[in-house]
């Protein structure tokens, strides 16, 4: 049986969340007209936009719906004539928004360097944004964001965060971080791909990308996607009980470490011994390729991948990693291991097993694998 461990890629649909679509493609009407038909499909878009927006404690008129991530940050960051303050390890989503974007320092860990983005922030002579990721995608370290915030605030920035991946994974509110918009995303939680959100602070000023007919109170033009948006919002409602797994899941990636480690001790586990999501290890091997490691577990049916899922299908150094002080050789031998609602003891014991049996394959050295038994 194949085993998919690559839950921060997307994660896998749930089956409520199937049956709520399925259910929709009855509403015919376009939510923009006022006839009845159109109207159920409206009332079907807001009653999901009331249940993501009590989960992260909002209100229903501060959700905008996108396409998904990619388009809440770009909606975020794009069509501002102001400094824009990013962190190193940000997703390619923010990364490439702004070629004029500063870059906030991070350390080997991969932790934001508060003393850089104050010293940033007060060499701005004007309105500014800083974006900083709730944690990242490829390690899964979290970052100080009430610390960002504080900072921010005195130089009276903006302030987005992309929670794309901490939703589900960790618990927070809009108002714990303390932001002005925040990004995520319906297929990270158990929902559709093609549908996001990304929740904007009453007051602040959000000029659109999208214009044309005014939809979501005219900062996101175009035709509702009310299968995907209702999707995304019973994947919400069920955010509470992933968060009841997050012990379990926690238990079982520092199983997969302590196993490779043991087995292998060249292993390095990126982002160990800090605040990290419970579900995402990073871990790299020196002079073995990403790629091989990715082909090699694919062939047994063993799904990870190498950091952020990429539409070239082309495998290259993490800058993650490579803004956090690593060679690109080490930026290019880590693979990504994160686990998810449908993950089992068995499927860790699985990768752990192909894993080393690879790594004996591959390399045949007993010095290497000494300890592979």
């Amino acid at each position: 049986m194949d085993v998919y461990i690559d839950y921060n890629a997307t994660a896998i649909l749930r089956p409520e969340v199937i049956t709520a679509m399925q259910n929709t493609f009855q509403l015919f009407g376009n939510s923009s007209s006022v006839h009845r038909a159109g109207r159920k499909a409206k009332s079907a878009i807001e009653e999901a936009r009331e249940r993501i927006a009590s989960v992260v404690e909002v209100s229903p008129a501060e959700i905008i719906f996108t396409s998904g991530g990619t388009e809440s940050n770009n909606l975020a960051l794009s069509n501002r004539d102001i400094p824009v303050f990013i962190s190193a390890t940000e997703h390619d989503s923010i990364n490439a928004v702004r070629e004029d974007s500063k870059i906030i320092n991070v350390d080997v860990n991969g932790i934001i360097n508060l003393e850089h983005l104050e010293e940033l922030l007060s060499s701005a002579d004007r309105l500014s944004m800083v974006s900083v990721m709730l944690a990242n995608n490829e390690t899964g370290v979290l970052q100080p964001i009430q610390q960002v915030v504080n900072i921010a605030r005195r130089f009276g920035a903006i302030i987005h965060c992309d929670a794309v991946q901490g939703l589900g994974k960790i618990p927070f509110t809009f108002s714990e971080l303390g932001v002005d918009m925040l990004s995520i995303s319906a297929h990270k939680i158990g929902g559709p791909k093609g549908v996001g959100a990304l929740i904007v602070k009453e007051g602040i000023d959000l000029p659109p990308l999208l214009l044309g007919g005014g939809q979501e109170r005219n900062r996101r033009a175009g035709t509702e996607n009310v299968t995907g948006i209702c999707g995304f919002g019973v994947a919400a409602s069920l955010v509470q009980s992933t968060l009841k797994q997050a012990s379990n899941l926690e238990s079982m990636r520092n199983k997969i470490e302590f196993e490779v480690k043991e087995k292998i001790p060249e292993v390095t586990v990126y982002g160990h011994g800090v605040a990290r999501l419970p579900n995402t290890s990073c871990i790299g091997l020196p002079d073995m390729s990403n790629e091989s490691q990715i082909m090699a577990l694919d062939l047994a049916g063993v799904y990870v991948s190498a950091g952020s899922a990429c539409s070239s299908g082309k495998i290259t150094p993490s800058h993650v990693l490579k803004a956090m002080g690593f060679n690109d050789n080490a930026a290019s031998s880590a693979i990504r291991v994160s686990l998810g609602w449908q993950t089992t003891e068995n499927d860790c014991n699985t990768f752990i097993s192909v894993w080393t049996d690879m790594v004996k394959r591959i390399f045949n050295s007993n010095d290497l694998c000494r300890s592979v038994a």
